[in-house]
């Protein structure tokens, strides 16, 4: 069975996270969407939030498993028998960082990590930005499902 995690922090989950997941849906078995726990990060979102705005989104797809952890995501895979981890590139920054993050990755275990280039429509969008439409009053209806809106 070919098993993937989707690490992030999703906060929000994003229509750049969803188009990624979507389109590596035929490539894996099962996609498992990681949320990163990080004491020393300030989220906008819950915990509880997060995983809800994901499991809403993809509650008909039967492939998706949503999951919390903390520490290295490479030991997280080794932990739960997963050997690829899917990362969305936007632009050559990413792609940068993501190579090293890689890297050191394959060097540390045997994961594979797997890149999806972004579609041209959400290569701008990014958590971050999201965040600060929203914060300010901004429409963010155009950059993330309808899971978030609900909030």
């Amino acid at each position: 069975m070919r098993r993937a995690i989707f690490p992030g922090s999703f906060d929000p989950i994003t229509l750049g996270h969803v188009d990624i997941v979507n389109r590596a849906l035929p490539l894996f078995d099962e996609i498992i969407i990681a949320i990163g726990i990080n004491a020393d990060k300030k989220y906008m979102f819950s915990l509880e939030e997060r995983v809800n705005f994901i499991k809403e989104t993809y509650k008909h797809e039967p492939k998706i498993k949503v999951l919390t952890y903390t520490g290295l995501t490479t030991d997280f895979c080794e932990k739960i028998d997963v050997d690829f981890i899917l990362r969305g590139l936007r632009n050559p920054a990413d792609f940068e960082f993501e190579k090293a993050i890689a890297q050191t990755n394959r060097k540390l275990t045997k994961i594979e990590t797997v890149f999806l280039l972004t579609s041209a429509d959400t290569a701008f969008i990014s958590s971050s930005i999201v965040r600060d439409v929203y914060r300010h009053g901004g429409d963010i209806s155009k950059f993330v499902p309808k899971s978030v809106l609900k909030k």
